[in-house]
């Protein structure tokens, strides 16, 4: 991508419903690992009873550390995380090129202990938040993959057709 490309920055209310696809998600996930440490020590009684009591607030502390680490993955690995693939955005550098796994570490942290700084992406011309100008990233619109053509005259398909073999006589 070139600079002018990257002037198709997600919107808003894209960004934050993709964010809240993957707050859910991890919320779940840490809401059902509490529930079944709960679970488990009910079952055990004891002392272990009282070691969830106290480790499963301690784990719902951590669940801002743990959306950065989800958030750091996906971005560092694909670009999006499975919100933003939802939405059709995805994250990339300024520039337009893949986003480097330490740009997404530092927007991932920014972003799950300051989400506030998200609201700067409403009057920022770019549409950039505080952790995308932090980490010199933005969002933007994915590019849909190239149509191709089928067999079928007037209709595209975006997945390339296997080639033909002549059958043997």
């Amino acid at each position: 991508m070139n600079g002018s490309a990257v002037s198709n920055h997600a919107g808003f209310v894209s960004r934050a419903v993709a964010y809240l696809i993957d707050a859910l998600l991890v919320t779940a996930g840490a809401i059902g690992v509490a529930l079944g440490t709960v679970l488990v020590a009910s079952a055990v009684g004891g002392p272990v009873r009282d070691i969830a009591d106290r480790a499963v607030p301690l784990a719902l502390a951590v669940l801002p550390a743990v959306l950065a680490a989800y958030n750091w993955f996906f971005w560092g690995l694909a670009g999006r995380t499975p919100g933003m693939a939802l939405l059709g955005i995805r994250v990339v550098t300024v520039r337009g090129g893949r986003a480097s796994w330490f740009a997404s570490l530092v927007r991932a942290v920014v972003l799950a202990y300051l989400p506030i700084g998200a609201l700067w992406s409403l009057v920022d011309r770019r549409g950039q938040a505080l952790h995308d100008k932090l980490a010199r990233t933005m969002v933007v619109a994915a590019a849909r993959p190239p149509a191709v053509a089928t067999d079928q005259p007037g209709r595209s398909s975006t997945a390339v057709s296997p080639v033909r073999q002549p059958q043997p006589s």
